[in-house]
């Protein structure tokens, strides 16, 4: 157990808490075991012998709170995930999870440069002017050779993710935003609706030398269609033989109370690596 990189991220987690306090965000806190987790491929949730889950994400909680007329919220806690453990990877995880009201992915992608200007002000940091964006349409068309846009197939997408798009990343070094993503890779976010262009989700995720730091969506808050994602997303589950959720109701009638809104999950033990050196997230967690 390295205590230097222990204190490290203590001090973190209260840079992260002053930022957005100083901000006029309310810090909250959520249920850890939820009876519905949002179905999404790839993603199981741990089952309570009780009864429910353990959350991957506190997300669809998050913005019930929304729904209920808060603004800026906030919210750092435990998360977890079955079958995923590595060298970046482990069942128990810490995030932090941040949502506004009348915002959209590019006012929270300004939240996040400026989060990480405050944490470290290092000139070589990924929130400096050096920081790039780069379109995923662009990255598989560069990079993978085809068009996920003309021609979708979720196995092949997120197998060239993994081999092919993120060790790229790694080799351009730096922080880059990947930023658009097809809308079959998006269950929770909104359409852009900017002529000209083809379609494709408000959502970016946020890399640092090819290791994925923060997820973000302009948020769907049309039921309907958020129904309509769910069900195919529990379809895909299906098929691949993973385990069913049930659907949180109250979720889907709180989404036209929200309007417009944005928010973003940020792995805090990631975040701790790329800011402390540190090459294990054992390293960066006392219970590991």
């Amino acid at each position: 157990m390295n205590l230097d990189l222990l204190k490290a991220r203590a001090e973190i987690v209260r840079g992260i808490r002053r930022f957005f306090d100083e901000r006029d965000f309310l810090e909250v806190e959520t249920s850890v075991r939820i009876a519905a987790p949002a179905p999404e491929c790839h993603i199981d949730c741990p089952p309570v012998s009780t009864g429910g889950f353990l959350r991957a994400s506190p997300e669809l909680q998050m913005k019930k709170l929304l729904a209920a007329g808060l603004e800026r919220i906030y919210q750092i806690g435990p998360c977890f995930r079955d079958g995923e453990k590595g060298s970046r990877h482990s069942p128990e995880f810490t995030m932090i999870e941040w949502y506004r009201r009348n915002a959209t992915y590019l006012d929270i992608k300004a939240d996040l440069e400026a989060l990480m200007a405050t944490l470290n002000p290092n000139p070589r940091h990924p929130a400096h002017p050096n920081t790039r964006v780069l379109k995923v349409r662009d990255a598989y068309l560069q990079y993978a050779g085809w068009d996920p846009w003309t021609d979708w197939d979720q196995d092949r997408f997120d197998f060239d993710m993994a081999t092919i798009v993120e060790p790229k990343l790694k080799e351009l070094g730096g922080g880059i935003f990947l930023m658009d993503y097809p809308i079959q890779a998006s269950s929770l976010a909104r359409i852009s609706s900017a002529p000209n262009t083809s379609s494709f989700a408000e959502r970016w995720e946020f890399y640092w030398d090819g290791m994925e730091l923060a997820n973000c969506f302009t948020e769907l808050c049309d039921e309907e269609e958020q129904r309509r994602r769910f069900a195919q997303a529990k379809k895909e589950r299906q098929e691949l033989g993973e385990s069913d959720y049930p659907l949180d109701e109250e979720f889907f009638r709180c989404l036209p109370q929200i309007g417009r809104a944005a928010g973003v999950a940020l792995g805090v033990d990631r975040l701790v690596m790329v800011l402390t050196g540190a090459r294990q997230i054992s390293a960066v967690r006392a219970l590991d």
